[in-house]
């Protein structure tokens, strides 16, 4: 099973568990033990449709009756593994409030496409930014795929600024050594905290005076900047580099 990394620290950390594919006879018993033993997510393998959430999701919601866990806890991700999954995501997306994010898996999707790893991830550019712009629309988190080559650690940063760079929220592992990295590249650094605490502050202080437009640091800034100056200290804040009460 691949780790999904974001920023969150060790002891904030959410489990989430892949299960077998709807298409094996192993699934529905992987949902069961995962709700019973807690798990916060389920990762549904090789996630082609709607359809597919919304199964997973009635076995979860009987899980969680059966068990005696509070409905609606144990939240959902789908693993995007074939072009049929990337050209359906928004509808998979946005398929169950349950649904925290989706992630691409690149050794399936490679696969299917014919296709091989390269350096500068043109193989798989247009994949990713259909399932960026996808779970952009529909609100929730969006996953790069493993970076196999233990070997290559200078591959794989690149691949990791490339992946900050593109707007992902973090990366699927496969190795314990590769977390570090991903933590640094993805929280906030401390001159992106100290310029997201000056623009909340000042849109409200601007904002109580009836002000829409106004400058920090030399910069225009308008309501347009806020969703994400406020974005950066939850972020912060969930990394454990920030404990103010903006947001």
């Amino acid at each position: 099973m691949a780790a999904t990394a974001s920023c969150w620290t060790w002891r904030t950390r959410e489990v989430i568990v892949r299960i077998n594919g709807l298409d094996t006879p192993h699934w529905q018993e992987d949902i069961r033990v995962c709700v019973a033993g807690g798990a916060d997510g389920i990762r549904i393998a090789k996630c082609e449709s709607a359809q597919d959430v919304l199964t997973v999701e009635k076995h979860v919601e009987m899980a969680e009756e059966e068990f005696g866990v509070e409905k609606g806890r144990t939240l959902l991700m789908a693993a995007l593994e074939s072009p049929k999954g990337i050209l359906n995501a928004y509808e998979i997306c946005a398929a169950s409030e349950r649904m925290l994010g989706v992630a691409i898996s690149g050794g399936d999707f490679r696969k299917c496409m014919q296709t091989k790893p390269t350096r500068d991830g043109i193989d798989m550019v247009t994949a990713r930014g259909m399932m960026l712009i996808a779970a952009r629309a529909a609100g929730v988190q969006c996953f790069d795929t493993v970076f196999t080559n233990l070997d290559d650690q200078e591959g794989f940063e690149a691949e990791v600024q490339q992946n900050k760079a593109m707007g992902f929220d973090g990366k699927s592992l496969i190795n314990p050594k590769q977390i570090r990295y991903v933590h640094q590249v993805f929280a906030p650094t401390e001159k992106e905290i100290i310029q997201a605490e000056k623009i909340v502050r000042a849109y409200r202080e601007q904002s109580a005076a009836g002000v829409g437009v106004f400058t920090v640091d030399g910069k225009m800034i308008d309501i347009a900047f806020i969703p994400g100056a406020e974005r950066t200290l939850k972020l912060a804040r969930a990394c454990g580099l920030w404990e103010g009460d903006l947001v």
